[in-house]
């Protein structure tokens, strides 16, 4: 059987106590050091989900800027495609109206110089006639000469004109 002594009911109380200083002096202060370690813990959690839900929130905000500003530069890429093409067709149509314009002059020029070559030869023509009046006058003082002078004259008129009637 178990011999219950003095010793035994010391030893008791010796335990009973120290698990009231232990109680009192240990576990309370480690119990609230394990409880601010835990709500710490739960806080740096929490704002660590809160720091990635702001994170995911601009990572989609600059995702949504990026694709704005591939809108906005394909925009002005096809703007100033658009813009170039109907450059390209301004300085096509002036190009051509420029020819036009040119060609005109130069028909114009041309006919210029055409009307003064014709009144220079017409200058030339009046001219040799008075030139070949004036010998037939100063031939006409020999009567065989002035003669020889109009057939020779209506010979060539003649040949002239029936060039021009050849097929």
């Amino acid at each position: 059987m178990i011999d219950i002594n003095w010793t035994l009911a010391a030893q008791i109380l010796n335990f009973l106590i120290l698990v009231v200083l232990l109680r009192a002096f240990a576990y309370k202060p480690i119990v609230n050091m394990l409880q601010e370690r835990q709500k710490k813990i739960e806080m740096s959690l929490a704002k660590a989900d809160e720091d990635v839900e702001k994170a995911e929130a601009l990572k989609k905000e600059y995702e949504d800027q990026l694709a704005s500003a591939r809108v906005k530069a394909q925009s002005i890429i096809d703007s100033a495609s658009r813009q170039a093409a109907e450059e390209r067709d301004e300085s096509v149509v002036k190009t051509k109206r420029d020819i036009e314009q040119m060609k005109k002059s130069a028909a114009e020029e041309i006919e210029r110089e055409r009307r003064a070559a014709a009144e220079t030869l017409r200058a030339e023509v009046v001219a040799l006639s008075m030139a070949a009046a004036s010998k037939v006058i100063a031939k006409n003082l020999d009567e065989k000469a002035n003669e020889s002078l109009i057939a020779e004259f209506a010979d060539r008129l003649g040949n002239e004109k029936l060039g021009d009637l050849s097929c």
